[in-house]
């Protein structure tokens, strides 16, 4: 019996993202990091970025078996997969599942990525195994939006409309690994889908634990009490781990883009020249060195590195605390500002808040800082509360992801649409919108670029460096694949993914 238990033990992943609980397990709901991580392993989309992936190049059959596509770009059907199961006693996929799932990720009264769908006009069942979408235009990040990741996956439509608001507390989706329990603040256990269509895991359970602290979530994986851990995204940390011989670091993208958004609704960041002044006053490249280069790579736009429509062209703001005091002077301030700002305490943002808070005192520019515990911040943040939003994100690598949530006007925070529009920027509205219609890719190309050059010279941000991804796993985990990307920010855990006796 003892060796039995043993056993059950020694093929149970322990992992931990750092996160002090889960919000919610819908996915079409779920945006907190400490959500994706299991929602990544729970859920399909019609098609998927391949385990290791972050790579719009790399997008693959997941649901579906095939598609086709119309001449113009706006008609796609997609056939899907005979045979595959759902989690549980919920049945088997079929095109309602699907036309419902994404109906509802559309639907901004059940999903946080309904804009992601605006494009569509028409979703329709051919027959039990083909869908069939319509577009109101040519869309170049559709498949992005049908993919393993946010809206995109599909859930059950029978126990998503039986279960109603109790969905997100019992999830019921396609992936390799299906819910079992979540205790408040201490776990989320998952089990082995036996039904996965792509064959049972070789993992049977997964036991993902609530560990917020650094240095108690290191002390439980360096003692055998956690196989996977979300690492310190720094590059002491990386390069002391790395020479101990025994952590296996990961380091990959999408990064989290760490900007700094400007409040323009609070006096007195409604003044170009105290927006400019911020700008001048802040040394990126100090900044860049704390985080480290393998870790942080610094941005060049307001589009994160990497992204496709990235533009460069409108360059950084220079390190000028001269010419900030100038401005400020200028702007009828020569004895200086004060600002107040919420901080969320976590290790990716409070230090670097603490070194932009001397860099600008430098400048006269004095931030009154309230640091507090992160969903406090996320909270504050949305309500307007601060005048400096220091913020990162990680979206599908496409500039129309980043520049429709952060720098639209529908996306400002003070409205029923608010997404992540913090800084109230709406200067490059025409051009943003202009982008999302254009099949012609050079021109849509153009358009991006203005809009980053508009969003530039009006100073709704300043760019800072991209937070890549940190984790870290024991010799005990064989992932199945190479890790270089993942959407869901952090390793996939598939049916491949193995775990050696202790």
């Amino acid at each position: 019996m003892a060796s039995t238990m043993a056993l059950a033990q020694d093929n149970t992943l322990q992992i931990s993202s750092g996160g002090s609980d889960i919000a919610t397990l819908d996915a079409h709901r779920a945006s907190q990091t400490t959500d994706k991580a299991l929602v990544g392993w729970m859920y399909n989309g019609l098609v998927r970025f391949p385990p290791g992936s972050a790579d719009p190049k790399d997008i693959e059959l997941d649901l579906a078996e095939r598609w086709e596509t119309s001449p113009d770009g706006k008609v796609w059907t997609f056939h899907l997969r005979k045979g595959v199961k759902f989690h549980g006693n919920w049945g088997e996929l079929t095109a309602d599942d699907v036309v419902y799932s994404l109906t509802r990720s559309a639907d901004p009264k059940r999903s946080t990525f309904s804009a992601d769908f605006a494009a569509i006009d028409k979703l329709e069942k051919l027959d039990d195994t083909t869908v069939r979408i319509t577009l109101k235009y040519t869309d170049v990040n559709f498949l992005g939006r049908v993919s393993n990741y946010h809206g995109g996956n599909i859930v059950s439509k029978k126990a998503a409309e039986e279960l109603g608001d109790r969905f997100g507390t019992n999830p019921v989706g396609t992936g390799p690994f299906a819910f079992a329990e979540h205790v408040t603040q201490q776990y989320v256990k998952l089990v082995a889908h036996p039904g996965y269509f792509r064959g049972k895991p070789k993992i049977d359970t997964i036991m993902y634990r609530m560990i917020p602290s650094d240095s108690a979530r290191e002390l439980a994986f360096t003692s055998g009490e956690l196989d996977v851990m979300y690492a310190k995204r720094e590059q002491r940390w990386v390069d002391q781990a790395r020479r101990r011989g025994n952590i296996n670091v990961d380091i990959f993208r999408p990064g989290e883009f760490r900007t700094l958004h400007i409040n323009r609704s609070i006096a007195p960041l409604d003044d170009l020249r105290v927006r400019q002044a911020i700008a001048y006053a802040i040394n990126v490249d100090d900044l860049v060195k704390y985080v480290g280069k393998d870790v942080g790579p610094r941005g060049c736009s307001v589009v994160p590195p990497g992204y496709l429509g990235e533009d460069c062209t409108a360059g950084n703001y220079p390190f000028d605390p001269a010419k900030a005091k100038a401005l400020l002077a200028e702007a009828g301030h020569k004895d200086g500002i004060t600002l107040k700002v919420t901080v969320s305490n976590i290790s990716a943002q409070q230090p670097i808040m603490e070194i932009i808070q001397s860099q600008l005192a430098k400048a006269g520019i004095k931030l009154d800082m309230s640091v507090v515990d992160h969903p406090t911040y996320q909270s504050q943040s949305r309500k307007n509360a601060s005048a400096l939003v220091f913020y990162g994100a990680a979206r599908f690598p496409i500039a129309d992801t980043y520049l429709s949530e952060f720098y639209h006007s529908s996306a400002d925070v003070s409205k029923p649409t608010a997404v992540t529009n913090f800084s109230h920027c709406a200067v490059a509205d025409a051009e943003i919108e202009a982008a999302r219609t254009e099949p012609n890719p050079d021109k849509q190309k153009a358009f991006w670029k203005e809009a980053q050059r508009k969003i530039h010279d009006d100073v709704c941000a300043v760019p800072l460096f991209d937070l890549n991804q940190v984790w870290a796993h024991s010799n005990r985990i064989d992932y199945g694949y190479d890790l270089k990307g993942a959407m869901n920010l952090a390793p996939p855990i598939t049916e491949l993914t193995t775990v050696k006796p202790r």
